[in-house]
């Protein structure tokens, strides 16, 4: 896939077939960028599923924070990656390890690692990469 650009209707799909959503770096700051895009999937409906080892029992927005990808209890349709570019591709790796693989890896804003987009497309996840759902959302849903 070209990282480049993206079809709108490709961001459109993805945001309107996906329900649950694993944010991975998920903080409890809320001057952090993803404690606000946590808050936004929440107010659009999504169940979203903070990751954060360090603050894994305690809850953000409500919601309990688990320390991994391998700790959320069900299958989830989006990983939404907060960590630098040069850890997603250990993040791919952990959830080429999960039993429920899901639909989607997202890459916020500056997390763009070309060789792991690779592995997960190989392995038939979506990969989106300099996009945030809450920039994209309004642009293709209203």
């Amino acid at each position: 896939m070209n990282h480049d650009s993206y079809d709108p209707g490709l961001i459109r799909d993805i945001l309107t077939n996906t329900r649950r959503i694993a944010i991975v770096g998920a903080s409890p700051n809320a001057a952090r960028p993803s404690n606000g895009v946590m808050r936004f999937l929440l107010d659009k409906g999504y169940d979203v599923v903070p990751i954060n080892p360090g603050h894994a029992g305690k809850q953000i927005h409500g919601q309990t924070v688990v320390a991994s990808l391998a700790d959320i209890e069900g299958p989830v349709d989006m990983i939404d990656v907060f960590r630098a570019a040069d850890q997603l591709s250990a993040t791919i790796d952990e959830v080429l390890a999960m039993p429920n693989r899901p639909k989607v890896i997202w890459g916020q804003l500056t997390v763009r690692d070309d060789d792991a987009a690779r592995k997960a497309e190989q392995a038939g996840i979506t990969v989106i990469m300099n996009r945030c759902p809450a920039i994209e959302y309004p642009k293709v849903i209203g």
